[in-house]
């Protein structure tokens, strides 16, 4: 009777919710399921009223960045960020972009995904500038989606940098042979079992580890000219700033030498040339503003409306994989065999 009790009260608040974000957006949300192109339906919330006619957008990057679902709706991270930096894009009154980063990286593609909506954002007709604000961690694929913002703030705390490329996987043969079990693998040609757990050590030959290693390289590589690329973007964007504090930073000459997947400070990030300024969240607030040429903002940001069927559909997953602990973070699950812009200490 309780659980009956409850269902219909859960009803009753997602019609009031849907009355008042419109039953346009509502029947919209499901007819474009499969174009997941959502901003038309997003609503804004203000995080700062300063009773201004300008607005600053601050768009969310936070845990692991993956390409599964990111919300109830079922977009996955990039196709929110591309939401939102569209609806920001709409309207005149927004004029800078936040990109609040607290991530320690994730797969290579999402992480890319959110690179390119960034930097295509910026390079639009009437493009409006982005500044990352690094939280308590921006490493690995978290720097990767902030390196092409116009100016990036960092807290001299702040975990960031790891620029670098990992694949792993586990090798389970030993355990295989000791309780008597022997695989057995038909296939087409000769590497179409690489990096298989069931293969011994002598059956991987230097020629597969070779082809991986080249790969991962040629992704490190990616991330290389896309830190590279970036910070020269940014600093010719703020050539004609009459301050030296508003030109930003420079990379070091020899910063090649810290992109080997160690991590840095803020404060060590931002005398190497990865970071433009240290400061806090209101820091960025104040740069966004003095790039985009304006005294004052509202500060906003932009959500999905509350979903029944959004509701629902978690409760079936929670059913159907278990109970899930909240332990204050999102611990990354690794798939074998993927590439990942992740910092060390998340997969360990």
């Amino acid at each position: 009777m309780w659980f009956s009790l409850l269902l219909i009260g859960m009803l009753a608040t997602s019609v009031l919710l849907n009355l008042t974000f419109g039953f346009r957006g509502f029947r919209k949300t499901f007819a474009t399921a499969h174009s997941r192109h959502l901003d038309d339906n997003l609503t804004e919330e203000v995080m700062e009223n300063n009773d201004s006619s300008h607005k600053i957008a601050v768009i969310r990057i936070e845990g692991v960045i993956g390409g599964q679902s990111a919300d109830s709706d079922g977009s996955t991270l990039a196709e929110l960020v591309r939401d939102q930096l569209d609806r920001a894009a709409s309207d005149s009154a927004v004029k800078a972009v936040i990109l609040k980063v607290d991530s320690p990286g994730g797969e290579v593609m999402a992480s890319d995904e959110i690179y390119q909506l960034v930097r295509d954002f910026q390079k639009k007709p009437n493009g409006k500038p982005v500044v990352a604000s690094m939280g308590n961690l921006a490493a690995s694929g978290g720097y990767y989606v902030s390196a092409p913002c116009r100016w990036i703030v960092a807290n001299e705390l702040t975990l960031t940098g790891s620029i670098g490329v990992i694949m792993h996987g586990l090798n389970y043969r030993g355990l295989m042979d000791k309780v008597g079990v022997r695989p057995q693998v038909f296939k087409s040609g000769r590497f179409k079992d690489m990096l298989s757990g069931m293969k011994t050590p002598e059956e991987e030959s230097a020629e597969e580890k070779a082809m991986v290693q080249e790969m991962v390289m040629e992704t490190y590589a990616k991330f290389r000219s896309v830190v590279e690329e970036g910070r020269a973007w940014a600093a010719s964007q703020n050539a004609g700033a009459d301050d030296e504090k508003d030109r930003g930073r420079k990379l070091v000459r020899d910063w090649g030498d810290y992109a080997d997947g160690r991590i840095l400070s803020g404060k060590s990030a931002y005398e190497k040339g990865f970071v433009d300024e240290l400061g806090n969240f209101d820091t960025a607030v104040a740069r966004a503003q003095e790039l985009a040429g304006i005294d004052d903002s509202n500060v906003v940001e932009y959500r999905l409306p509350f979903r029944f069927g959004g509701l629902l559909r978690l409760l079936g997953q929670t059913g159907a994989r278990g109970v899930k602990v909240d332990l204050g973070f999102d611990f990354p699950r690794l798939a074998t065999g993927r590439l990942y812009f992740l910092a060390p200490t998340f997969f360990n």
